[in-house]
């Protein structure tokens, strides 16, 4: 592929629009109307979203994770804490996550701070995964060098040997964050490249009978 063919590749974005008025004043309430729908659409993992952090050196790093719960109090992914981004955040907690439907020409993007939920919600959705992931959990030191899959692979056949017949516990480096968000955006492709972006805004802290704004943004 040359230049000129990835110059030329487009897209028209003409199957909604965005108002404020057809925005509900809860953003938590819009992403979760957003989300059905996204599910309803058969989108591949709509639950996909990337997780953009900042090294302690200042070097932003993004990646793909899985969102596993939201509620008013923010969205809710798993990882290794001593992983790459577990360590960004433990520096720097402020983070960004992005979702992008390209089936329906959306995407949302969430600014907000991650911090460690429970262990005992952390166990709980731990205790819920295959049996193949708990012990995955166990095998990879996250985001270090290994010389080869093959030491992967060794690893997790030990393991599994080590664990036949019996409970698998929660690794103590493993566990959730929760994103509790200062500002969710809400993007809808529009013809002309004149898209639609809605911005809520916390104006305080939400359990705390705070609001939230509601703001429109150039595209």
């Amino acid at each position: 592929m040359n230049r000129d063919d990835i110059a030329g590749m487009r897209r028209s974005y003409t199957l909604a629009g965005l108002t404020e008025s057809t925005m509900h004043q809860n953003p938590f309430i819009q992403f979760r109307l957003w989300f059905e729908e996204a599910k309803t659409a058969q989108i591949l993992e709509p639950n996909a979203m990337m997780l953009s952090t900042v090294s302690p050196e200042g070097q932003p790093q993004g990646r793909i994770v899985l969102l596993k719960d939201f509620d008013e109090r923010g969205f809710v992914f798993f990882t290794n804490y001593d992983s790459t981004k577990g360590k960004a955040i433990a520096a720097n907690p402020r983070v960004c996550l992005l979702f992008f439907w390209g089936d329906l020409e959306r995407q949302v993007k969430i600014i907000g701070t991650a911090t460690k939920i429970s262990q005992e919600e952390s166990n709980e959705y731990f205790q819920s995964r295959p049996r193949e992931s708990r012990i995955g959990a166990w095998t990879s030191e996250q985001s270090s060098v290994i010389a080869g899959r093959e030491v992967l692979e060794e690893r997790f056949q030990a393991l599994t040997q080590e664990y036949e017949g019996k409970d698998i516990p929660i690794p103590p480096h493993w566990g959730g964050y929760r994103v509790e968000p200062s500002a969710i955006e809400f993007w809808q492709g529009r013809v002309g490249r004149l898209h639609d972006r809605l911005m809520y805004e916390r104006q305080s802290s939400t359990t705390n009978g705070g609001a939230w704004s509601l703001v429109r943004l150039s595209p």
